[in-house]
């Protein structure tokens, strides 16, 4: 089955750019494959705070894998995970495709950030030498050989651009792609024009004829609002939007609460909620009959 989610993802990947939204649970992987999306993303940040904590590389990778794992076996989708800085130096890449693969992912990302790193869109990020970047790629490609014949994708992300500009940008991501990297996230670009720039300079680049690319539609950061045709035709084959659906989330449980503090009574939030029966159907659930796990939302 997770050999199976690998090559789906990278077949999607190479006949549409696929937008895919951020899964914190299975709940919300459920929701994202009920509504038609092909793939979940698992973010370092959604993950982090919904657990109560912000995204400096506080949660381990344990708790990735378990969030993975219900995210995949919930929605039967293909999942792409965060992986922050690789969890360690070079030796901790290999471990990490390993428990990634073997959760339910797709695909994962690392990053080019000192740790502890920050989230790609704020100031006062720093870097770590390419080659040392170079060599946790080299590590995770052979992983990814090992446990799934190279079929589980490995993308680099670089925050180089908040921190040293364009050009530094797409040197590295040259040199990821030279080190193996089936995948280039280009963190933190601030206009379309760099979005595009990076594009036209990756796209037919390296042995293989240009990788993959990924394009982080986030709110409140660097990026203006760029719609998924537009990074569609700049050559994008994916867009991920990390930190959505745990943002709207927290806006209506806060608004919620509010309510519930200033009146002491639920009844004027109803017409607001996911109703039971809504629930139930999103679990794939009737109470009167028995339910088999998993159940997965998207079936094969």
């Amino acid at each position: 089955m997770i050999q199976r989610s690998c090559e789906t993802f990278r077949r999607l990947l190479r006949s549409e750019c696929l937008a895919i939204p951020g899964a914190f649970n299975g709940l919300v992987g459920r929701s994202v494959a009920a509504n038609g999306f092909k793939a979940c993303y698992i973010s370092g940040a959604a993950v982090s705070a919904s657990q109560g904590v912000p995204d400096i590389g506080l949660v381990t990778l344990d708790h990735f894998c378990r969030v993975i794992k219900e995210v995949h076996i919930s929605s039967g989708l293909p999942v792409l995970a965060d992986a922050d800085t690789g969890f360690g130096e070079g030796e901790m890449s290999a471990k990490t495709v390993w428990e990634y693969y073997n959760s339910g992912a797709a695909a994962l990302h690392i990053e080019d950030q000192v740790f502890p790193k920050r989230c790609g869109h704020l100031d006062g990020k720093a870097l770590i030498p390419a080659e040392d970047m170079i060599k946790k790629i080299e590590i995770a490609v052979n992983a990814s050989r090992q446990c799934s014949n190279g079929e589980f994708i490995i993308c680099a992300r670089t925050d180089a651009r908040g921190v040293i500009g364009i050009e530094e940008t797409i040197r590295r991501a040259k040199l990821y792609v030279d080190a193996g990297a089936d995948m280039i996230f280009p963190e933190g670009l601030a206009s379309k024009e760099e979005f595009a720039l990076v594009a036209k300079e990756l796209k037919q680049y390296g042995s293989r004829g240009g990788p993959f690319l990924l394009a982080n539609m986030t709110e409140f950061g660097k990026t203006p609002y760029i719609s998924l045709e537009e990074f569609e035709t700049m050559g994008y084959n994916c867009v991920i939007y990390p930190v959505s659906t745990l943002r709207i989330a927290m806006r209506a449980v806060d608004e919620f609460l509010k309510e519930l503090k200033k009146s002491g009574t639920a009844e004027h939030k109803v017409p607001e909620m996911q109703t039971r029966q809504e629930l139930y159907n999103l679990l794939q659930y009737t109470p009167s009959k028995e339910w088999y796990y998993p159940t997965p939302t998207k079936k094969d």
